[in-house]
């Protein structure tokens, strides 16, 4: 059963439904998450892969909730850059994030996700630098 997390006070936004989007497993106070994502044949590429624009909203779907779960809620967190490695082709089927926070200052932060099938392979590895945002600023 996951932890409950300041996720749980929010609707999930459409993008994240279309993922299937569903946290497994947080560790708000090391600003740890680990998120469920469902790699549908809609998102099959020609060589019958899902596309790595998605397997990259995917990745961007995991750091960002880590941060929203480590506050409490109180920041949200708007893309700077954004660095994603492919490693593997991902087949339609389950997939698993696991997103962390590398480091928070005041108005940036730093973060990675990796993207995983469901026998455990390695997908995509992601780095992003973000700008932390009140979260009533921007959700509100």
């Amino acid at each position: 059963m996951p932890v409950a997390t300041a996720l749980d006070r929010v609707p999930a936004p459409p993008c994240a439904k279309l993922l299937g989007w569903h946290v497994l497993d947080a560790r708000p106070e090391e600003g740890w998450i680990r998120v469920g994502f469902e790699g549908r044949p809609e998102f099959l590429n020609p060589a019958g892969y899902i596309q790595g624009g998605l397997l990259a909203a995917m990745l961007d779907d995991t750091m960002g909730p880590a941060v929203f779960a480590h506050t409490e809620g109180a920041t949200y967190t708007a893309t700077i850059d954004f660095n994603v490695s492919f490693i593997a082709p991902a087949k339609p089927g389950p997939l698993v994030g696991e997103g962390r926070i590398i480091k928070l200052g005041k108005s940036v932060g730093f973060l990675e996700a990796y993207l995983c099938d469901a026998a455990g392979e390695m997908i995509a590895h992601a780095t992003s630098t973000v700008r932390l945002i009140p979260a009533e600023k921007a959700l509100g």
